[in-house]
């Protein structure tokens, strides 16, 4: 779960893109850092093979800003598309707040879409979590590709959990500030809902680190209120 750490006065929650290789994870997060104004975000870190793709992880922190005295941040990583990099995908989930699966809408593509997610699932088991019950956003990416799935191809072959979606283009930056927001609104409202926030109650998974230094329920309720209110704005 987010580490709370009151005495730093300091939120910092993780976002990971997950997703199959070359389906646009790391772009997501280079486009994404080009986007955002360069005093709400640092240096961006990526390890990539000879072949330019992501190898171990890249990080891109988020700063929302101070809320009710807290520093707020969220972290970005990417994990790496190849099936036999797996043990570094279990490294980079451990400790995820919130989950974006990157989906390649190309048809041929489908089946590596596929194998992900159920990679996805067992991993997030291997931490006691229940993907079904958990903050994910599917976001269809490459829209502007020929002999594409549709949306209603992909919902049904890869969201049965009902899961929120986006669709985008990553290269060209559409639609991934919009998942950026999903992502961290569900991903607020899920960690504000554990720590005694008034919001829609949401399902919970199984087990779960709890927050670092949190001694204080009313303190995270009400720190959770002004950290969504801030959101919707």
């Amino acid at each position: 779960m987010a580490n709370i750490n009151y005495a730093n006065k300091e939120i910092i929650i993780k976002i990971v893109y997950y997703g199959p290789g070359m389906s646009g994870k790391t772009t997501n997060l280079q486009v994404i850092h080009q986007m955002v104004p360069q005093n709400a975000a640092s240096k961006m870190i990526s390890l990539a093979t000879e072949q330019d793709r992501t190898l171990f992880f890249d990080l891109l922190p988020l700063s929302l800003g101070s809320v009710k005295g807290f520093n707020t941040k969220f972290q970005l990583y990417t994990v790496p598309g190849q099936v036999y990099y797996n043990t570094t995908r279990k490294l980079v989930l451990n400790g995820v707040d919130g989950v974006v699966f990157v989906a390649d809408s190309q048809k041929d593509k489908m089946d590596e879409n596929i194998e992900s997610l159920n990679n996805l699932k067992e991993n997030l088991e291997e931490y006691g979590v229940d993907m079904a019950n958990f903050a994910v956003v599917l976001q269809y990416n490459k829209r502007d590709l020929p002999d594409l799935a549709t949306v209603q191809e992909l919902e049904s072959a890869l969201n049965s959990y009902g899961f929120p979606y986006t669709e985008a283009v990553a290269v060209k930056g559409t639609g991934l500030m919009e998942t950026l927001k999903l992502i961290s609104k569900i991903t607020l409202a899920r960690i504000g809902q554990k720590t005694g926030t008034t919001q829609k109650p949401a399902p919970q998974p199984q087990a779960q680190q709890p927050a670092q230094n949190s001694q204080d329920p009313q303190k995270s309720s009400e720190f959770f209120k002004n950290l969504m209110n801030k959101m919707n704005k």
